[in-house]
């Protein structure tokens, strides 16, 4: 398994503090200690995603020294821990010890400003938090306890200013930090979707339609519904054509979703991207072989393998529920990552390194050096072969960060 999850991107100002531990990950905050003779301080949030063979961490590091315009970060295991990949920072592993190096475009880091960055990683056994951590360095030290969160807020030597955003985590609620647009549809007027949104028909239209609804909402009282129906050339999206760019170069978006039928065993699309990069074809989230399925349409690969093995490593999506689906796609590296109500998806996982029937066969030939350019969002209808079924989709956030259910 190789899910992963992005992290907050970018500097900013902020204060570390303690988070509630959510269901699948658990928090732990590194206290802070001068650095000899300097004066300056340091001090990390770490956040681990873990599964049984695996986990993904973000770590933010609070600079409380002087500005920097490069950086380096690094710890050590006590366990049989061992990176595979990161994001937003070059990370290596020798032994027990790891160290993470800034990349070109975020060594810059102001004093009292934040470093972010992330990795995934395997265990077996017990997943102890890291030791030793330092930022350029400065030591960091004070395991905070994990499990729940403490009545009180650790203190920091970084102060926050009134309008820094909360610490880096995923952020639930109708609009957290780092995004771009934040739409339940409540602002909607009429039945047809307006504003940032407009009906389109991609390639032939049919009987399908997307409609502003107040039958069923996941948060206050509206939805987009699409009526799909099964017909190979019966496709019907609303889309958002102005604010991909905004999101450049990492796209992250969080919608939920509720549908009526079951997914069917041919392909179909309920969410695509325009790639601008590759021939204004689709990148396309949808379902095959009852299962969620990411589809390039340049070179119908699909993500994962439809391989029993590695449709397996996929989810299905139950009818008549609401459920929160997450993913990013990286323009720079062509990685994707996926989340159901909150967990990582291994099949619907893209990390760069190929893996025998989940995506081997996306990373194969010219998908190896893939590297889309997004420029809409589409939550629509597309079904390739027969087969009705009846979506809605709420609480749509585009952002460039993580965004959380």
């Amino acid at each position: 398994m190789r899910p992963d999850r992005p992290v907050l991107r970018g500097i900013r100002v902020v204060a570390v503090v303690a988070v509630a531990v959510t269901l699948m990950s658990s928090l732990f905050i590194l206290g802070s200690r001068p650095a000899e003779g300097a004066g300056a301080t340091c001090a990390v949030t770490y956040q681990p995603n873990q599964w049984s063979t695996g986990f993904t961490a973000d770590v933010t590091v609070a600079n409380g020294g002087p500005a920097v315009t490069a950086w380096t970060a690094t710890w050590s295991w006590t366990g049989n821990q061992q990176v595979t990949s990161g994001w937003d920072a070059l990370v290596s592993q020798s032994g027990q010890q790891v160290t993470a190096t800034s990349e070109p475009y975020n060594g810059s880091v102001g004093a009292g400003a934040t470093a972010d960055f992330g990795f995934q990683a395997t265990y077996s056994g017990t997943n102890s938090a890291p030791v030793g951590f330092a930022f350029n360095g400065v030591p960091c030290s004070g395991l905070g306890a994990s499990g729940s969160s403490p009545s009180s807020p650790p203190s920091s030597s970084v102060s926050s200013s009134p309008s820094s955003p909360p610490s880096s985590q995923p952020s639930s609620g109708p609009c957290p930090v780092g995004a771009v647009f934040c739409d339940g549809f409540e602002s909607q007027t009429s039945t047809v979707p307006t504003g940032r949104w407009s009906v389109v028909n991609p390639n032939c239209a049919g009987t399908g339609t997307a409609a502003i609804t107040t039958s069923q909402a996941h948060s206050g009282a509206k939805s987009l519904e699409i009526d799909g129906h099964g017909t190979y050339c019966d496709h019907v999206f609303a889309s958002d054509a102005t604010d991909m760019a905004s999101a450049a170069p990492t796209w992250y978006v969080r919608f939920w979703m509720r549908h009526t039928a079951p997914l069917p065993t041919d392909h179909t699309t309920f969410l695509a991207m325009n790639d601008s990069a590759h021939g204004n074809t689709d990148l396309r989230l949808g379902a095959q072989n009852g299962a969620l399925m990411w589809n390039r349409q340049t070179d119908d690969a699909t993500l994962p393998d439809q391989s029993p093995a590695g449709v397996a490593q996929s989810v299905v999506l139950p009818t008549g529920a609401w459920e929160c689906l997450e993913f990013s796609v990286d323009g720079g590296t062509g990685q994707i990552h996926t989340w159901y109500n909150g967990d990582p998806v291994p099949g619907l996982t893209a990390d760069g390194v190929p893996t025998a029937d989940l995506d081997d066969q996306w990373l194969a030939g010219s998908g190896a050096s893939w590297r889309p350019q997004l420029t809409d969002l589409k939550l629509g209808w597309e079904n390739y072969s027969s087969g009705d079924d009846t979506l809605w989709f709420d609480d749509v956030v585009l952002s460039t960060s993580r965004i959380g259910c």
